[in-house]
């Protein structure tokens, strides 16, 4: 799937600007649902990883689309706000997807489980069909050379808060992919360590909306900085996890810093496209974000494999503060002032 993402980012620029965010939102629907069939009805490997690579391929097309159109539509006072709720709703779909994903394999079987994401992107694709909203307008497909010209002209940015962007994302899948470890480690219950982290997801999912308050208020840094300190700071700790209840402490921390920053990488990549190139600007800073997804948990494994868990998380916490300070001195340079400034 990630594959199929980072191969479509580009390209996805090209597909937006010629049909309009609206329309490549639900044809990235349909798609998603043809790659679920495919693997659904996977004879094979090569089956299967065709569909998998098709539903990541239109979730880059969605999601460029569905930021583009945000950023386009959404009154820039309440930009903060409506991403950070978007992110809460990933929240919400990454803790209830799984959940009734696996009522549906203990009481019917694993095949049946396709057919929930096959009903939900029918669902989005009516609703995005059905809802009257502002129409967008298609712009003059844009090319791939196109794309690469405009990440040329704007490379500061990208080099800059692009590359904070991405080391927020690369901690944000070390701690999904280290937490569970440090449980092992641990020999904790299987039970034990999901309710605990299961808990700390609801104080993530809880803070969500205060994340966009914050920005919109005082700034993008004040959720930016602290939400990467926070994470670099408890990556850095996790040696005080020795039993089952420091664990729990350690789960809340990281979820309350994670929490914090609900949004604030949709946010940024909308204050930071221009306005003549949006798409084109979205697209090469998805990579980027993508990158950071793809490469933490693999860099993660070596560093566990060669210096153990401990160090390798704190090597990632390092990161951190790396991201907060380039956050701390580009945001006011390249992202909107708060809107009391306005």
């Amino acid at each position: 799937m990630m594959i199929g993402r980072l191969c479509a980012e580009i390209p996805a620029a090209k597909i937006v600007d010629a049909i309009g965010e609206r329309k490549a939102m639900i044809w990235a629907s349909a798609a998603s649902a043809l790659g679920i069939l495919f693997s659904l009805f996977a004879l094979n490997l090569f089956m299967l990883g065709a569909g998998v690579f098709i539903v990541g391929a239109s979730a880059a097309i969605f999601g460029l689309a569905r930021l583009g159109w945000m950023t386009e539509h959404v009154p820039i006072e309440y930009r903060a706000r409506s991403l950070s709720i978007l992110g809460g709703m990933f929240r919400a779909g990454s803790f209830a997807g799984p959940v009734i994903g696996a009522w549906i394999i203990f009481n019917y079987s694993v095949t049946e489980v396709f057919y929930l994401p096959l009903i939900l992107c029918a669902v989005t694709a009516f609703i995005l069909m059905v809802v009257k909203s502002e129409e967008d307008v298609p712009n003059a497909a844009s090319s791939l050379a196109e794309t690469y010209r405009v990440a040329k002209r704007e490379w500061k940015k990208l080099a800059t808060l692009g590359a904070a962007s991405s080391i927020l994302t690369a901690l944000r899948g070390t701690r999904m992919v280290g937490l569970p470890l440090i449980a092992i480690a641990l020999e904790l219950p299987a039970d034990q360590a999901s309710l605990f982290i299961g808990i700390a997801g609801a104080l993530d999912f809880a803070l969500f909306y205060l994340s966009g308050q914050i920005m919109d208020r005082f700034g993008r840094s004040f959720a930016a900085v602290p939400t990467l300190i926070g994470l670099g700071i408890t990556h850095l700790i996790v040696g005080i996890a020795v039993d089952s209840s420091t664990f729990l402490l350690l789960a809340l921390l990281m979820s309350l810093a994670n929490g914090i920053g609900s949004g604030v990488i949709m946010v940024l990549g909308a204050d930071l496209a221009p306005k003549d190139k949006r798409n084109e600007f979205l697209a090469s800073y998805r990579v980027l974000i993508d990158v950071g997804d793809a490469a933490a948990p693999p860099i993660l494994a070596v560093l566990v494999y060669s210096i153990g868990l401990t160090a390798g998380m704190a090597a990632f916490g390092v990161l951190g503060f790396v991201g907060a300070g380039l956050m701390f001195k580009y945001i006011p340079v390249y992202a909107v002032k708060k809107a009391t400034e306005r």
